[in-house]
């Protein structure tokens, strides 16, 4: 019998699940899994997850006292929820799971090191080691930066909202466990701005990764990549070899239930043989390439701009159900 796309991909690259949903999870078994703020968001909106996000909610109020308010309440246990999910997703994957910094704090190192570090700290209150934790942060410089910091003391990062080759070089010579290079958006952006369609090895956001995958292996850097959000399954096709690639249950579900032949098309040993220019990455330069990469510039702002609004929808979701909460208490309590 012949075997699935997904089982032929397995063989080449690591396969991670794209999502905050526990129950998809269990039926994709990836090795890893990544959420981020979009996905969490969702997930927490869904009927089965609502004791998880009930539970993080009263131990916020209880930490806080009655006497705080619904709002500052909501914003402490939103900085509980993605590793209250994350907890549960490490239940089931055997390897590790990525949560994301707060967006808001893109472009602050600080503040960055003191949530990565607050959230390392929180999976270990939950018993959880940090050999397991990948903190997303988005590829700004001062991310990278952060990055690098934390990298140094043990952290492992996964720098996500990558676009540009600018933004991987530094990533790399910051010395960063992970990047995500955004496969499905670079497309998405090109369409926009061509109109024109790109399928298989024209796809832009193919391109995009196959060329950070060659520049890293060429040049020996640790860091691997991690093609992300793809718009179908040709684009994972052509990325077959990359390091990890996280995909969503829903085209994971697609490459299962198609047979073929899947040939490797992401390769260290080719790589090598690639004539390619080394370029040393400093700030100046960075914001330079940045400027002129207008593709890279246009999303890695829209990206972090929606991811914000995410969370300032988290935010207001976790307030109404704390008022929900408190009212289904005094009702209670009126009996």
């Amino acid at each position: 019998m012949s075997k699935t796309l997904l089982e032929q991909l397995r063989e080449v690259t690591v396969v991670v699940a794209d999502t905050g949903d526990i129950e998809a999870i269990k039926t994709v078994k990836p090795q890893d899994a990544t959420t981020n703020p979009s996905l969490i968001t969702a997930a927490a909106q869904q009927p089965q997850y609502q004791p998880i996000v009930d539970e993080v909610l009263l131990n916020a109020r209880k930490e806080l006292g009655e006497h705080a308010g619904d709002d500052a309440v909501a914003k402490s246990a939103f900085k509980h929820l993605a590793v209250a999910f994350g907890k549960r997703i490490l239940e089931i994957v055997p390897g590790r799971v990525s949560t994301e910094v707060d967006a808001r704090l893109s472009y602050d190192t600080e503040a960055t090191l003191k949530q990565a570090r607050a959230i390392i700290q929180q999976y270990k209150d939950e018993g959880v080691p940090k050999e397991r934790i990948l903190v997303k942060i988005a590829s700004t410089w001062e991310g990278i930066k952060a990055a690098e910091i934390l990298e140094k003391e043990g952290i492992h990062c996964n720098l996500t909202l990558l676009f540009g080759l600018h933004q991987a070089i530094a990533c790399a010579e910051a010395k960063v466990t992970l990047i995500s290079p955004f496969v499905g958006r670079i497309l998405d952006w090109y369409k926009k701005d061509t109109g024109k369609e790109y399928f298989g090895a024209d796809d832009p956001g193919v391109q995009s990764v196959t060329t950070i995958y060659t520049y890293f292996k060429k040049f020996d850097y640790k860091t691997v990549v991690m093609g992300a959000s793809f718009r179908n399954i040709g684009e994972i096709e052509e990325l077959a070899g990359c390091d990890l690639l996280t995909i969503s249950p829903n085209l994971l579900h697609e490459l299962e239930a198609k047979t073929g032949d899947l040939p490797r098309k992401l390769d260290p040993a080719k790589a090598k043989q690639e004539n390619v220019e080394k370029l040393t990455i400093d700030k100046a330069t960075f914001d330079k390439m940045h400027a002129a990469d207008r593709m890279a510039h246009d999303k890695l702002k829209e990206g972090i701009e929606g991811f914000s609004a995410a969370l300032v929808n988290l935010e207001k979701l976790l307030a109404a159900r704390l008022a929900e909460l408190g009212a289904s208490k005094e009702t209670v309590g009126a009996h």
